[in-house]
């Protein structure tokens, strides 16, 4: 049987992509090569029976808040999908037990910031409410199609509102540091220090270029929607995602590995699986890295320029997952903690920058940032009545091991140090968790290594797709050369976390791609 569009991976962006060519009529086939749809969407029993643990991405925001949400939200909800909300999504917990929650009230949250440092409340408000005003173009140039007729006439309105002058100057005050941003915006070291880490969810440090204009966008986002998990798990949502592209008459296939994407007179033709059998379409849309789509997709294709930049292609730090279950709640340092989404364990800037920055040369982290997840309070069916999850995610641990910054582990493979540096980021936990020993039952860590092993696109455990540095990121991303994610090969189109508009589970790139597709 041919098909219409053939959409290798079945990450978030390959669903998105899917489910909307299938509601448009389009013979669609999802090929996966692992045992279990979902790429980084996945959900298992990690601990403990009856414990339910998103072993990679948890959280989904930019998935609700995006255009694919918004388009596909309603079928997604009929097949069973279902936010968990949380009205405190996120806080900050220093080692010196001082705290700070932010909440989804931002008259709270102005109070709050003010009463810290006279100033800092009316700063927030024009932090978030300058994304608001900003919104159609900033998440434009977010989330669109870059190389578009749309985003051109949107620049050419910007000029004929700001002038040439106004809009070299709002690119110019975006492309600034977070540290420049939060040092010279915040006076309360506590308000620094709860916006500083989030940075590195966005594959950046406080130090990188616009790194400030994404901060910024988080504390607006989460501030706006919060933090919302999936009842049941990330899996779930996979699995609704594969009802509505079933019951619009689309196909996906599990272990289903393709060798190589069929290319004749410059043209796709289809894939070859491994074992040989062929699969015909005239469109295949590859969410893969790089490395992938060249190195090994792409066999003889002569791309002479994708091939060179693929080879110079960028990865970005690793990310460590370590899951609890407990058999009670945890017992916070400090008040007001127990019902917070997602928990930042860090003494701010300088802690955030030193632990990216160790990575960044192959280090361990003496002190690691830790995001703490606390699903069970959003989501009481991922734990036993009265028991309790932790979901912790390191997003600054080393992709190649070069050595150890406290100078305490002495492996220099994951398979070896991984353990070691889950009981140093246990003991961090420790001091932040008064009843931690009385309620640990068991815990399960993923390494780097251990999430490339389950998706190939994690390279070395980054789970952004590439460094995300400016020279990789919106109309460079992947490449100088690249333009919404075509090449050379006609009917071929690279999407996922490698292509614009990046990492996160806003199914972006699938999105925009569907849309260039006619969905």
């Amino acid at each position: 049987m041919a098909f219409d569009h053939i959409i290798i991976g079945s990450g978030i962006n390959g669903l998105v992509a899917a489910a909307m060519l299938a509601k448009k009529g389009r013979r669609v086939l999802v090929l996966e090569r692992n045992n279990r749809f979902g790429g980084a969407l996945r959900t298992e029993q990690a601990t403990a029976p009856g414990f339910t643990h998103d072993v990679m991405a948890a959280t989904w925001v930019l998935f609700m808040t995006s255009p694919a949400g918004a388009t596909l939200g309603p079928d997604l909800a009929a097949h069973g999908m279902e936010y968990c909300h949380a009205a405190h999504p996120t806080a900050v917990l220093r080692p010196n037990g001082d705290a700070l929650v932010c909440t989804t009230d931002q008259t709270a949250n102005i109070a709050a910031w003010e009463a810290l440092a006279p100033g800092d409340g009316a700063a927030h408000a024009r932090d978030v409410g300058g994304v608001l005003a900003d919104a159609p173009f900033l998440f434009a140039l977010l989330g669109g199609n870059l190389w578009s007729w749309p985003t051109a006439k949107l620049m050419f309105g910007q000029v004929r509102k700001r002038g040439l002058r106004g809009l070299a100057a709002w690119m110019g005050s975006a492309l600034t540091p977070a540290r420049g941003w939060l040092e010279t915006t915040y006076q309360s070291p506590l308000v620094q220090a709860l916006w500083a880490p989030w940075v590195l969810h966005c594959g950046l440090t406080p130090e990188s270029t616009y790194s400030a204009q994404m901060g910024k966008v988080i504390a607006f986002a989460v501030e706006a929607a919060g933090a919302p998990i999936i009842k049941g798990g990330s899996g779930a949502a996979v699995r609704a995602f594969e009802s509505l592209i079933a019951a619009q008459g689309g196909q996906m296939r599990v272990n289903a590995d393709v060798d190589e994407i069929l290319v004749r007179d410059g043209r796709v033709r289809g894939v070859r699986l491994k074992g040989g059998e062929e699969i015909a379409a005239p469109s295949v849309l590859a969410s893969v890295t790089p490395g992938q789509l060249y190195g090994r997709l792409l066999k003889d294709v002569n791309l002479p320029e994708d091939r060179a930049a693929a080879k110079q292609f960028r990865h970005g730090r690793g990310n460590f997952q370590l899951h609890y279950a407990l058999s009670g709640q945890p017992e916070w340092i400090a008040p007001g903690l127990e019902d917070v989404a997602l928990i930042h364990l860090s003494d701010g800037i300088d802690a955030v920058s030193k632990s990216a920055n160790e990575a960044e040369r192959g280090l361990f982290p003496e002190t690691p940032t830790i995001c703490v997840g606390q699903p069970h309070r959003l989501d009481p069916t991922r734990a036993p009545e009265g028991k309790a999850v932790l979901w912790l995610q390191i997003p600054d641990a080393p992709r190649v091991i070069k050595g150890d910054a406290a100078g305490e582990i002495t492996a220099r493979d994951w398979a070896t140090a991984r353990e070691a540096f889950a009981d140093r980021l246990e003991a961090i936990l420790r001091r932040h968790i008064r009843n931690f020993d009385a309620i640990k039952i068991v815990r399960r860590a993923y390494a780097p290594a251990d999430l490339e092993e389950m998706n190939c696109n994690l390279v070395g455990g980054d789970p952004y797709g590439g460094q995300c540095g400016i020279d990789q990121f919106f109309i460079w991303r992947p490449f100088a050369h690249s333009t919404n994610g075509t090449s050379a090969v006609r009917g071929l189109i690279q999407i996922g976390a490698s292509t614009h508009p990046g990492p996160g589970l806003g199914g972006g790139s699938g999105f925009n791609a569907a849309k260039r597709l006619g969905a």
